[in-house]
């Protein structure tokens, strides 16, 4: 399901869970062990026969294993297009356009040009411009049009009706404060006949303030016509628009200051309608709808590789957003709905491949169940009972920093009589009632969490839980993952 031409399976050994690696195999440390975890100092090579070298297959593995996992976050993190499809019966919709000579005319969908082409396609063609930047000078044989702006145009298709702004507000503008809407406004209508391609499109061409272009493709049938979008770094996504004959309409985003431009249409008749993207405030709150969006070939080119090498294994990403969920009051699966960006894409991209995703609290290298909560008490958590100490396992004492509890985090300082001793009941006591609440060590659970070996210092989303601790209150810093297994 996950086969890869290009790509051999990696017969590397496994990373600890929880774990990546960098390029000299030392182990990199997600971000919550990189808070929580006692870090111990390394044996001398001396003592029992030194540590045996892996083997150079297995260091290539694994670095080509982090440079897949470096270029799958970056392309997870850093959105700037996406596309989506509308499940609509092409029968259903309608074209409605007058004339230069004043008469009103109907353009019913599906089209097949080779097979029969409407009358009222012709006219349509017959009353379009030629594009102000066509390459009709030698790199395609026919002019890119538009339908003039002053004709009136209206297709039965209306976005609004349709969550396609909700998908491009999560996917596009995660970070949109509440009061934030987006609004589509639609702009024109191209066509590229057969021969045709539309060369770049700059951003100064759509000086309206818009913040976002929505392009539909309308279902007529084509061979070509790919859309190609590049961000101000140079990066490009690719996007194939099929005629949508299969009971869907596909449409593409992308952010205003991207170029975008249409190849060469080999065959058919590729029609589009495009919106300008608008951001506007209201008062309402925002209403978070799951996302509608399908993630990019490229960014499963990125993924196919890491999921050939993990086979057999569970791996999680963490989740890169703050939800403002209180995790004593709501699983971690709550999140689902409203994940966003980045969150979105993966977790899109892991249904896509019929991947079971589940979403679990994690904190101090414990995880929680998909359905439990971090219930840590109201009553202050060093009081009686006393408290219960293990050695089993593996221990990582909790801390209070800034008034947030963190594993290994520096022990509390309250007055100047304050002694390290009270921070190690502080965090003795917090690891009991972790494990009463139910989580376990996510070293038992052998979960590989796949971070950026390149990037010392992760986004990642934080939640916190309150607890009292000593007669004050305090926050335990919580994290969440998307976790999948790999078949």
């Amino acid at each position: 399901m996950f086969s890869n031409p290009r790509m051999p399976i990696s017969r590397a050994a496994s990373p600890a869970p929880g774990i990546s690696r960098s390029f000299d195999g030392a182990p990199v440390r997600s971000p919550s062990v990189l808070d929580f975890q006692i870090e111990k100092a390394p044996k001398s090579p001396n003592m029992g026969g030194g540590r045996a070298m892996p083997s150079q297959a297995a260091h290539q593995d694994d670095v080509l294993l982090n440079q897949y996992v470096s270029a799958i976050i970056a392309a997870k993190d850093r959105q700037f297009a996406i596309t989506g499809s509308i499940p609509l019966d092409p029968s259903q919709l309608v074209l409605f356009f007058r004339s230069k000579s004043g008469i009103t005319h109907s353009l019913d969908f599906p089209i097949d040009v080779h097979y029969n082409t409407p009358p009222a396609l012709d006219v349509l063609i017959a009353a379009c411009r030629p594009h102000q930047t066509s390459d009709y000078d030698g790199y395609s044989s026919q002019e890119s049009l538009f339908y003039p702006p002053n004709l009136p145009l209206t297709p039965s298709l209306e976005i609004a009706n349709h969550p396609i702004l909700d998908a491009v507000k999560t996917s596009l503008f995660p970070f949109l404060p509440p009061g934030q809407h987006l609004t589509a406004v639609r702009d024109k209508l191209e066509v590229l006949v057969d021969g045709a391609a539309l060369s770049r499109q700059p951003p100064n061409l759509r000086k309206d303030g818009r913040s976002a272009t929505i392009i539909v493709t309308l279902p007529v049938r084509h061979v070509g016509g790919e859309l190609i979008v590049r961000d101000t770094d140079g990066t490009q996504e690719s996007f194939l628009a099929k005629a949508g004959n299969h009971g869907e309409i596909e449409w593409v985003a992308f952010l205003a200051d991207c170029e975008y431009e249409i190849q060469t249409v080999k065959r058919g008749c590729m029609l589009s309608v495009s919106y300008g993207v608008f951001l506007k405030n209201f008062d309402s709150p925002l209403v978070n709808a799951p996302t509608l969006i399908s993630p990019s070939d490229r960014f499963f080119d990125l993924l196919a590789p890491i999921l050939n090498m993990l086979r057999g294994r569970r791996i999680a990403f963490y989740v890169t957003h703050n939800y403002g969920v209180d995790p004593s009051q709501a699983v971690a699966e709550s999140l689902i709905p409203q994940l966003k960006g980045a969150d979105a894409l993966i977790y899109n991209a892991f249904k896509m491949y019929k991947l079971g995703v589940a979403a679990h609290w994690t904190a101090g290298g414990y995880l929680w169940p998909v359905d439990r909560t971090i219930e840590l008490s109201t009553e202050d958590i060093t009081q009686p009972p006393h408290l219960k100490s293990s050695n089993q396992g593996l221990r990582m004492p909790f801390g209070v920093v800034n008034g947030s509890a963190k594993l290994g985090g520096v022990p509390p300082v309250r007055g100047p009589f304050n002694t390290q001793g009270h921070g190690d009941i502080e965090a003795e006591a917090v690891r009991v009632r972790v494990e009463a609440s139910g989580a376990t060590l996510l070293v038992d659970e052998a979960i590989t969490i796949l971070t950026d070996w390149s990037n010392p210092a992760p986004v990642v989303g934080t939640e916190r839980v309150s607890f009292v601790s000593n007669g004050e209150l305090e926050k335990l810093v919580v994290n969440a993952l998307l976790v999948v297994y790999v078949p």
